[in-house]
């Protein structure tokens, strides 16, 4: 259903300037538009050499940014030959790319991009007995490791970003992960790939003797195939020493190219050219399909968190970690350690953490049970921390100060956490300098980390910077990203010093350049220095052999690009804000360092329909560069430094790039550097208004407030009018509401209107827990007043006293739709009514999610001050409420025998505040299903739109089809978008056991417990 649905969403994102005029191409040597009919012609799958495509692809996870020729999504190997070769005839480079999650670069380049995670992104088969599994290049890494764990069996490397890297280009980059200790790097799993030659021919590469290999190889031949085996031959005959000299003795060296694996082979009489392709950043041969082996899933596991007082300490007792056989030991230095103690999240981890402590390692053991994991971290703390004196110098060889143990799951996934919550941290600054990717992932022997950790210091001391130091310190990897400003010609000189510097360290210790993110466009360069003149020509004559005329992602590897060229913050880039920012902005930079703020690192693009967190749920529908946050927020970059020429007001930008973001918020909570889309598209949209004007529609749904009023007051006639026949198609064409909607129905008597005829309050002030100002938001008021009823009476029950408030309008509706004067207005009408009550004791309370989220977050962007404070300080939903203070400890629960699914709304989870109801509701005796679900797709008024109702719809089919596996009995929602958007998308009425009387889908959490307080 939801892949249905996402087909019919596709057509309303698919750029509509495939066929634009705008042929701006980047090679002259080459009549584009001839180009792309030649390819439409030649391959089943997209073409699209607009520039809004092109621009998109032009970044990647890293620093740089080339925008390419063109994007092809090809849909079968045969397609892909067919562009190769068309391309190869013609001398157009071409470029393999999968997640684009590249931090060095690699899928960066002036070619023809191939993007296998459209269509060619299918796990053909797993085969438990063999332990192998055929994927296609475009597989994610987490779909191929959920299709292969029913069998108990997983893809063993494991990169950080594995929830949108694919296997196509874990092959390219021969990634590995955190446990690299167990499972080595891609290629000890590449049993055979399916290819495509630089020629366009498709060869299947796997296992040959070496004996074969020389009855095929010929050098002198014109076809490329025994040209290759002559060039593979080459280097094991003639460059076996070299590289035995010069190749690090690692378990992390991605530097180069897979020569020593093909060495180690050769020497038993076979090789695997496939293994060969592991690390060529799609410079040898273009992977298509894959045949990869598989590792068991461990037991279980059990972690350990070692604290010491020294950075120095800490990577000097790697090596005697090592020796009780760990499958992970990660370093967390004294700066990570402090921003993490600043975080909500992390805050009471740190807390736990012993006075002085500078550093960490996170120790990780696979276990056959609970009972051997226990046994396995007992051992270590025993060793490394218990046995000695108090300090460094009693205990010898003990250099770790403390330790605490994780055994439960969810107390090691908050420690692993800690450590992941590295690169969001870090990547978080809005300011020009930012923590850079270009020399941070060196591997040296475990023995030498310390000398190591303390030259490349006085490196960057030297240089006028710093860095975090943290990482795979037991295969002796470090993540260490300086802070650099890309803007500044100077700190694009330190970069090349820096480099050079570390790369001059890692050559003295026998280490890699490269220990895990590979070469590109950042490290290829240092290549040369690393290996030497002869394994420098030698990678050249390889590359020669496989790829005569250097078309397959030009210049990576063993070419010849330049560290400081195409920097996407380099010479040149400048930045135009040509309308002042409504909206406050905290950070450094202040509108600007949000816009530049996204590092291409992919994880929206890692949400799919059944990966959890909120954002992006657009992409997860649609499957789309230009509908991620990723991709919008690369658009606005691009727009604002004129990357593209259109301004981001105009008319086919926002129709394009900012049109089907939903604003659901949770790019400011899941995305890694919390790029806050939904903000930036208020800002741009309030601009347009201001520059071009607004229209009726817009108008109407940011008058919503009063026209439920109307609606209200002139109900059941106004309830009627939509069923009269035409008018829906009439709505449509004229003001663009989608005839297939279920519009709002409204009440005659509204929730103030039935709060005054009750006398108001029913708790005395005297016998109150809390007092609270119940504001009833437009849709709880006139249309769902029954949600307001019963969230008065659960409040009531828990001894609240509760007045209503005289105002109805949040201000949601205006906001929401770009109209922030407006909405600010009623922010400070709002705030002004309230305040004098917050300064006497009382709370806010509200019911609808949106509306809670506005006075608790984007008050505070619209004003500031202590009084604004003061209300978003004391505002909460209404379970939030009961959760927070713990008032519904006083209500005598007697829960009906209905087990709930509870699909959560996007704001409060993008707030971190949806985890209350789901308490509430388990303590008043439901069995609750919480499920991670993204947003619904209805998005308040997004999903009325007619232009929208295909996205609206296909973003619901996946929360449908998540619900629909839920073993629960009933479905509560807390948002009435949401509850609108179930309604009309299943056939089954809500289910009876819980009342949701005068409303539109299932019931709300607060009726579910209104329904179970016992009589």
């Amino acid at each position: 259903m939801a892949r249905e649905a996402r087909g019919r969403a596709e057509r309303t994102v698919a750029p509509a300037a495939d066929d634009r005029s705008d042929y701006g191409y980047g090679s002259d040597s080459v009549d584009r538009p001839d180009l792309v009919e030649a390819l439409r012609r030649r391959t089943e799958g997209e073409v699209r050499f607009d520039t809004y495509t092109r621009q998109l692809y032009a970044t990647d996870a890293s620093a740089y940014e080339v925008t390419p020729i063109g994007v092809v999504f090809p849909k079968s190997t045969d397609g892909v030959a067919a562009v190769v070769s068309y391309c190869a005839d013609r001398a157009i480079p071409v470029l393999p790319r999968g997640g684009g999650t590249s931090l060095a670069g690699q899928t960066v380049n002036e070619a023809v991009v191939l993007d296998f995670t459209r269509h060619m992104d299918g796990v053909l088969d797993v085969d438990r007995d063999a332990r192998l599994a055929r994927v296609q290049a475009g597989t994610v890494l987490e779909d191929l490791n959920r299709r292969a764990e029913p069998e108990g069996l997983k893809f063993a490397p494991d990169p950080a970003s594995g929830d949108r890297s694919t296997v196509g280009g874990a092959i390219g980059n021969n990634s590995t992960g955190a446990h690299s200790l167990k499972y080595g790097k891609t290629d000890a799993y590449v049993e055979s790939c399916e290819v495509v030659l630089a020629d366009g021919t498709v060869e299947t590469f796997g296992e040959m003797a070496v004996s074969e290999l020389r009855e095929r190889a010929d050098a002198g031949t014109e076809d490329l195939l025994p040209r290759i085996y002559a060039g593979v031959l080459e280097i094991i005959d003639e460059h076996a020493a070299e590289v035995e000299s010069r190749y690090p003795s690692l378990k992390r060296n991605v530097s180069g190219y897979n020569l020593d694996r093909l060495l180690e082979e050769a020497e038993t009489g076979t090789v695997n050219l496939a293994r060969l392709l592991a690390g060529s950043e799609g410079t040898l041969a273009i992977v298509t399909e894959a045949t990869v082996s598989l590792e068991p899933v461990p037991d279980t596991k059990s972690v350990a968190l070692l604290t010491y007082e020294r950075l120095h300490d800490a990577v000097a007792d790697v090596g005697n970690v090592l020796e009780h056989d760990p499958a992970a030991v990660e370093l967390i230095d004294d700066m990570l350690i402090d921003l993490a103690g600043e975080t909500a999240e992390f805050e009471e981890v740190i807390s736990l953490l012993p006075p002085g402590t500078d550093a960490a390692l996170l120790v990780e053991f696979y276990a056959t049970g609970e009972r051997n994991g226990r046994e396995k971290t007992e051992t270590l703390v025993e060793d490394r921390v218990r046995n000695g004196g108090s300090t460094a110098s009693d205990r010898g060889q003990r250099l770790a100060s403390d330790a605490l143990e994780a055994h439960e799951a969810e107390q090691r996934k908050t420690f692993w956490k800690m450590r992941k919550a590295a690169n969001p941290i870090l990547l978080s600054r809005t300011t020009d300098e930012k923590h850079i990717s270009f020399i941070e992932d060196c591997a040296v022997p475990v023995e030498h980390l310390p000398a190591f950790v303390d030259r490349f210091q006085d490196v960057l001391e030297d240089q006028g910077t710093f860095a975090s130091f943290y990482g795979h310190a037991g295969p002796g990897v470090l993540h260490v990203r300086p802070l650099i400003d890309a803007k500044s010609a100077a700190d694009r000189e330190a970069m090349v010093a820096i480099s050079d510097a570390v790369t001059d360290l890692v050559v003295e210790f026998g280490g890699a350049v490269s220990g895990e993110h590979g070469d590109g466009r950042a490290r290829t360069q240092w290549n040369r220095k690393l290996y030497g003149e002869t394994l420098w020509g030698a990678f050249r004559d390889l590359k020669t052999a496989f790829d005569p005329d250097w078309l397959l992602n030009p210049g990576q590897v063993c070419g010849d690009v330049d560290m400081t060229e195409n920097l996407r913050f380099g010479g040149g880039y400048d930045f135009d804000l040509d309308f002042d920012p409504a909206l406050d902005w905290e950070n450094e930079n202040g509108m600007q360092g949000m816009v530049e703020l996204c590092h291409g690192c992919g994880g929206c693009r890692g949400a799919q329909e059944t990966t959890g967190g909120v954002m992006c749920p657009t992409y997860r529908a649609a499957d789309e560069e230009i509908a991620s946050t990723r991709g919008r927020a690369n658009m606005l970059r691009q727009a604002m430094s004129g990357d593209v020429p259109d301004d981001p007001t105009d008319e086919e930008f926002v129709t394009e790039v900012l049109d089907l973001c939903i604003g659901c918020k949770g790019c400011a909570k899941d995305c890694p550097s919390e790029v806050d889309m939904a903000k930036l598209k208020a800002e741009v949209t309030h601009a347009r208004h201001r520059q071009k004007g607004a229209g009726l529609r817009e108008k109407l749904f940011a008058n919503a407030d009063t026209l439920a009023r109307l609606g209200s007051a002139t109900a059941p006639l106004s309830n009627v009018l939509p069923d009269v026949p035409g008018a829906r198609r009439l709505a449509e064409r004229v003001l663009g509401i989608a005839r297939e909607r279920t519009l709002p129905t409204f009440e005659r008597e509204s929730l103030q209107e039935w709060f005054r005829s009750r006398g108001g309050a029913q708790v005395p002030r005297s016998d109150a827990e809390r007092r609270a100002v119940l504001f009833p938001d437009t849709y709880t008021n006139y249309s769902h007043p029954g949600v307001g009823r019963a969230a008065v009476r659960v409040l009531e029950a828990a001894s609240v006293h509760v007045e209503l408030a005289d105002r109805t309008d949040s201000g949601r509706p205006a906001h929401s739709k770009g109209f922030l004067d407006r909405s600010r207005r009623t922010a400070a009408e709002n705030v002004d009514a309230l305040a004098p009550r917050i300064d006497d004791g009382w709370d806010i309370v509200l019911v609808e999610p949106s509306d809670a989220v506005m006075f608790q977050s984007d008050y505070l962007d619209l004003l500031s001050g202590e009084t604004v404070e003061a209300v978003a300080a004391n505002t909460y939903g209404v379970c939030e409420y009961l959760d927070s203070f713990g008032l519904d400890g006083a209500i005598d629960f007697e829960a009906p025998d209905v087990s709930l699914a509870y699909h959560g709304h996007c704001h409060q989870k993008a707030t971190k505040k949806d985890h209350h109801a789901v308490g509430v509701l388990r303590r008043a005796g439901y069995d609750v299903d919480a499920i991670d679900s993204s947003c619904c797709g209805m998005a308040g008024t997004f999903g009325y739109e007619a232009e929208h109702h295909a996205m609206s719809t296909a973003i619901g089919a996946i929360l449908v089809e998540q619900l629909s596996e839920s073993p629960a009995d009933a479905v509560v929602a807390p948002g009435a978008s949401c509850r609108t958007q179930l309604e009309d998308m299943t056939d089954e009425a809500a289910d009876g056991a819980i009342s949701s009387a005068g409303q539109h889908g299932p019931p709300t959490p607060i009726q579910a417990l209104d329904e179970a307080i016992s009589e």
